[in-house]
């Protein structure tokens, strides 16, 4: 779990696509240098957040961490076009002490989504981004959370449909500390959308479906709740 605040921007050193060393388990490995400041409490198997994609350490130094990539972490995400120099988001799992400044972010890309525009506003940028899957544009709300690249950014316009899009706008400050801001239009990012909406989304399925149970089944009461409450009002 992480909390989509860049803990620090490291730099792609490798990216190998057949890795047969006992760290890179023969697959495909990325080696991320620049990374001191976040490998002080490092051990094997730790979770960091890279571009967003929560990934599994199997070889460290001071400097630098190794970590492997899975085939359906290639399709799903902007990692596969990563090359030797380029710039990447990177966070640590969240510890009992971490302040959740940010939202739940787990670190499951749901989609890539290609940057259509970069529009200055004063010192501020926007960027539209529309996704590769139309799907995830359900879960993404106006004023809500949005990770792009591993970054919580809030959504400051969005629109639906086969050719929808949405919005945010990067501060100066938050230019300075993620990736995304030295992307152009045609770049892509990796995109995990709010949790909370596809929760809400089973359940609300729960409720009329009458399936209701499990982890869900307290929410889904909730749900229940609030839908007899909204009929009654409307007289149903």
């Amino acid at each position: 779990m992480f909390t989509g605040l860049v803990e620090i921007i490291g730099t792609v050193t490798a990216l190998e696509q057949l890795d047969k060393t006992a760290s890179g388990g023969g697959g495909t490995s990325l080696t991320i240098g620049n990374a001191q400041d976040i490998l002080g409490d490092a051990n094997l198997g730790d979770s960091i957040s890279v571009n967003g994609t929560c990934l599994t350490v199997t070889e460290f130094d001071k400097n630098s961490f190794k970590v492997g990539v899975a085939p359906e972490t290639l399709r799903r995400t902007n990692l596969g076009s990563l090359k030797e120099g380029s710039k990447v988001n990177l966070e640590r799992a969240v510890s009992a002490a971490t302040r959740m400044g940010g939202h739940f972010v787990q670190g499951h890309v749901d989609t890539t989504a290609s940057i259509q525009s970069v529009t200055p506003d004063g010192n501020a940028l926007t960027f539209r981004f529309k996704p590769r899957d139309p799907a995830v544009l359900r879960y993404v709300v106006e004023k809500g959370y949005v990770t792009i690249d591993g970054a919580s950014l809030t959504v400051t316009k969005v629109i639906d449909g086969p050719e929808g899009f949405w919005e945010v706008m990067l501060i100066a400050y938050t230019q300075e500390k993620v990736v995304t801001a030295s992307k152009q239009a045609g770049e892509e990012v990796n995109v995990e959308v709010d949790q909370v909406g596809k929760y809400v989304e089973k359940s609300v399925a729960g409720y009329f479906e009458g399936t209701a149970n499990g982890e869900f089944a307290i929410l889904e009461k909730m749900v229940s709740k609030l839908v007899d409450e909204r009929l009654k009002v409307l007289g149903k």
